[in-house]
């Protein structure tokens, strides 16, 4: 079936308090989204965020970010006044995510909520604590970061860091309160995300999870399940995760992350690959994956470089783990991730998969002279795409169409302009052009970035890949998603019989 939806994360959501959270103005945007004819909403990862503020690098990858729990809903409960959280300092901007004072002020609001709960409540989360296994070790982390005055567990003493039993006893029983709060944290994410995600599923809308293919290196995962990732006796990476130099980088990407032990995974029956996918179903509908190219081949930089231009391609566990995963799961909803430099195995393990791939128009035009004949080889051209996958004018990564205008390049504009067949226009006459060429394309689903349909710059860009510190703080700003959006985005569904 054809269908649309929009890209927006939920900490780019308008409202009080400093980000986007599952405050009234989420429920909003689902009527929003249901009043534009839409019926999917794609968000970005939702775990707890890490040094950088991304999401891609979380704390855990079954945690959820404590920073999207509604503040308006803990006073209501009465565990907060409106005048400690009215005088709390959570940023000046609107539009803007100041993360280092949400780190001091909105946790220092969290705890005073959690020195308020009830005795019904303490049940409750000692109820979910017994249903989720992963919960006492990441809140064990979590406190022992805190005492470590949020030192990564490499630099933690011996006994903690490589988890000795003796001390790892003893810790519990000194961060007692600490590891409690990190675990009514969850059990309030949890609680209020099933709300919105079923009030989203009610009015007609799926939600779109998205979750990284590795795993950050200080996190709970990585001290939990060592054997799991390639590292030496002393839990340090032996090899980390990256891309190698390309027309984007010279000296390639350098993640840091590290890298699965991917015999010991199978050995295992990749029961930890099956439990977090297990997480992820039910939490969203749909689960883009990124990077997938890594379970075809992954690319091996050797700890301790500073770039990834020294690296090699090491193979990935291919088809047998998507085949392991659904004998225990069932047919799963994925999105492949697999932009970039695809080769013919990806190719193939992607088809074999079943799973819808990504075409993004940006990508569409190249600059590149079409061969004698008029033929077009290149993958993101609307009619070159097969039905199952997803088109996108841009990811979260990519600039914003307005903003892609500016710096693509003249010959690839005028390559854009004759396919469009356009010779003049405006700015936002042509992003108007290049999102009604997404969703008239063949593919059965097309999510597009809220900052498209809206005509911003790059001011609202998300991330910009190898960058830090403006990254992942745009935010949109309430009276942005009027009425006549909703019935330009509704039109257009129903034109292209997206429903």
């Amino acid at each position: 079936m054809r269908a649309s939806g929009v890209l927006l994360p939920i900490f780019s959501l308008p409202g009080k308090y400093g980000i986007g959270c599952f405050s009234k103005e989420a429920y909003h945007f689902i009527d929003f989204l249901k009043k534009a004819g839409q019926t999917y909403w794609q968000i970005l990862p939702i775990g707890p965020t890490s040094y950088g503020d991304s999401p891609y690098q979380s704390f855990s990858t079954f945690a959820g970010n404590p920073y999207f729990i509604d503040l308006d809903n803990l006073i209501e409960q009465g565990l907060l006044t409106k005048e400690e959280c009215d005088n709390a300092h959570l940023g000046t901007k609107e539009n803007d995510i100041d993360y280092g004072a949400l780190y001091n002020e909105r946790f220092r609001l969290l705890r005073t909520a959690f020195g308020r709960i009830d005795e019904k409540t303490k049940k409750e989360v000692e109820k979910f604590d017994k249903a989720e296994p992963w919960l006492e070790d990441y809140a064990l982390f979590m406190a022992l970061k805190d005492a470590h005055g949020g030192a990564a567990f490499s630099e933690w003493e011996d006994d903690l860091r490589l988890r000795k039993e003796k001390a790892i006893a003893t810790a519990k029983e000194t961060y007692k309160n600490d590891i409690d709060f990190y675990k009514y944290l969850q059990y309030e994410f949890f609680r209020e995300w099933k709300e919105l995600r079923a009030y989203a599923n009610e009015q007609g809308i799926r939600i779109i999870g998205d979750i990284p293919i590795y795993i950050a290196a200080d996190s709970a995962d990585v001290w939990c399940n060592p054997k799991l990732f390639q590292m030496d006796e002393n839990l340090m990476p032996k090899s980390v995760a990256g891309c190698p130099p390309d027309a984007f980088s010279e000296t390639g990407q350098m993640w840091g992350n590290p890298l699965y032990d991917w015999p010991v995974h199978k050995k295992e029956g990749y029961k930890w690959w099956i439990s977090r996918m297990k997480a992820c179903e039910r939490l969203y509908d749909v689960i883009r994956i990124d990077h997938f190219r890594g379970f075809d081949e992954y690319y091996s930089i050797p700890y301790g470089r500073k770039d990834a231009v020294v690296g090699q391609w090491e193979p990935g566990p291919g088809y047998e783990l998507f085949e392991t995963m659904e004998k225990e799961l069932g047919k799963l909803n994925i999105i492949a991730e697999d932009l970039g430099y695809i080769t013919p195995t990806v190719r193939k393990l992607v088809k074999d998969t079943g799973y819808p791939n990504m075409k993004i128009m940006e990508f569409a035009f190249d600059g590149r002279e079409p061969k004698t004949g008029g033929a077009k080889t290149n993958d993101y051209l609307p009619f070159n795409m097969d039905k199952n996958c997803v088109v996108y004018t841009g990811t979260h990564d990519n600039e914003t169409l307005y903003g892609w205008l500016d710096n693509v390049g003249k010959k690839s504009l005028e390559e854009a302009k004759r396919f469009m067949d356009i010779k003049w226009i405006t700015k936002k006459g042509f992003v108007k052009k290049m999102v009604r060429l997404a969703i008239s394309s063949p593919a059965n689903m097309c999510i597009i970035p809220i900052q498209d349909y809206l005509c911003l710059g790059n001011e609202a860009r998300i991330n910009e890949p190898s960058t830090l510190g403006k990254n992942w703080r745009w935010r949109l700003v309430k009276g942005q998603l009027t009425d006549k959006v909703a019935e330009e985005m509704l039109y257009l569904a129903n034109l292209y019989g997206r429903h």
